[in-house]
């Protein structure tokens, strides 16, 4: 039984949003502010986190900032209507999804089923030993089996979705993939997300990697059509 926190505000949300996971078989931890959220995640980490972005004593952009110091566990931010630019910063900062209220109940769902499968699938492939799986193009260096990447012998911390992103673009450089072909590498056939949660996911990847290397520009942008990685 995967437990998910669930942290927002607002009661309403709360109970009803914590009556269907319950109803799908999951524990639910519920936490009305960010601050009493992390109080509880120091003594035990969550599998998935359901944050809202606008709460009292911490807000969710703090609260994954915290998260993301020591973890990597998948977050899906809950946003108004109104919060485009909340949405791309929280996606910047780390958030493997988001949702705009009032959002459909069975779609949160099917959205944190999709990023624990992809959870799951990574910790079986670390009990695997074939090194052979570890792809290096140019100055990149994946590990799938450890969720590693270095660029030029420094380390980069990626979240999931990052990760597969970037691992689909280097496996075959030079090759453009369309938005949609790296939808499908991301995220579940169930799961509809629109074509600037995944412009959101690269430009956060090539700020990780310039962190590392400002003169980074492996990834390059086609317009209109898509992203390709170009080996260095």
């Amino acid at each position: 039984m995967s437990r998910i926190a669930l942290v927002d505000d607002d009661r309403n949300i709360l109970t009803s949003v914590s009556i269907t996971l319950e109803a799908e078989g999951f524990e639910v931890e519920t936490y009305n502010d960010g601050q009493s959220a992390l109080d509880a995640f120091n003594r035990r980490m969550p599998e998935l986190g359901v944050f809202d972005i606008k709460m009292p004593r911490m807000d969710g952009m703090d609260l994954l900032q915290r998260v993301r110091q020591k973890s990597k566990m998948p977050v899906i931010f809950l946003t108004s209507k109104d919060d485009e630019i909340d949405e791309v910063l929280g996606l910047r900062m780390g958030a493997d999804d988001y949702m705009r209220k009032p959002f459909s109940e069975r779609l949160l769902v099917e959205r944190i089923r999709a990023l624990l499968r992809r959870q799951e699938a990574l910790a079986l492939n670390e009990v695997e030993t074939d090194e052979s799986k570890i792809l290096t193009r140019g100055a990149l260096t994946m590990d799938p089996l450890r969720h590693a990447v270095t660029w030029k012998g420094k380390d980069v911390s990626l979240t999931v979705t990052e990760f597969l992103l970037l691992q689909a673009l280097a496996q075959r450089p030079g090759f453009v993939k369309s938005r949609d072909q790296l939808m499908d590498v991301a995220y579940d056939d169930q799961v509809y997300v629109d074509d600037r949660t995944i412009d959101s996911h690269i430009k956060r990847l090539r700020k990780k990697m310039r962190v590392v290397d400002d003169e980074f520009s492996a990834i390059e942008t086609l317009y209109g059509i898509g992203y390709k990685y170009n080996e260095e």
